[in-house]
């Protein structure tokens, strides 16, 4: 799996020329085949861990102090198919379009609602569901993601957080996680 930060994107929602600090944007590999390679930083934190900025320095407006966040966020295209990353789960849950949730930054923890699920069974998406949620740490989740479809799909959305609301895109292909809590009816 590999996961980018890009503020390069032509259109993207959360492309910038610039950071809030003055930090040319550009596109960070943070993980690349499960690897952690690189982070989001921002002036400040840069000093703090000897590294440079990633020109992720962001801010709802001058209100609130610049901090790192995210730009235009997604998972890379894989190599599995889609039709074959559903066949090879034997019972599981599609969550084809997932709501709001939430993440504790320093131990990262979280909760996403899905909007809209499907019971997989035999490798064959069957009934929806309704009221699921998704729960669990965010890097056991990484670690269990063994599957990784070839189409990344994009959406513009909000990252809130103590710096204010800002304009995001956040994407990925198809995944398969083969280990995560789901909560609901």
């Amino acid at each position: 799996m590999t996961a980018i930060d890009d503020g390069t994107i032509p259109n993207g929602w959360g492309s910038v020329n610039i950071d809030d600090e003055g930090t040319p944007a550009r596109k960070n590999v943070l993980i690349e085949n499960g690897i952690l390679k690189s982070y989001m930083i921002d002036k400040l934190n840069g000093r703090r861990m000897g590294m440079a900025s990633t020109g992720n320095s962001r801010r709802q407006s001058y209100q609130y102090e610049p901090t790192s966040r995210m730009t235009n966020t997604y998972i890379a295209a894989g190599e599995d198919r889609d039709e074959d990353i559903i066949a090879s789960i034997e019972n599981g849950l599609y969550a084809k379009s997932m709501g709001g949730g939430s993440v504790n930054p320093v131990t990262g923890q979280f909760n996403f609602a899905v909007d809209e699920g499907y019971v997989i069974r035999n490798g064959k998406i069957c009934e929806p569901v309704r009221g699921a949620s998704l729960i669990g740490k965010g890097s056991d989740v990484l670690m269990n993601i063994d599957m990784v479809g070839r189409n990344v799909d994009r959406a513009q959305g909000m990252c809130g957080a103590s710096s204010g609301s800002i304009p995001t895109d956040v994407g990925q292909p198809l995944i398969r996680v083969s280990s995560i809590t789901v909560g609901g009816r």
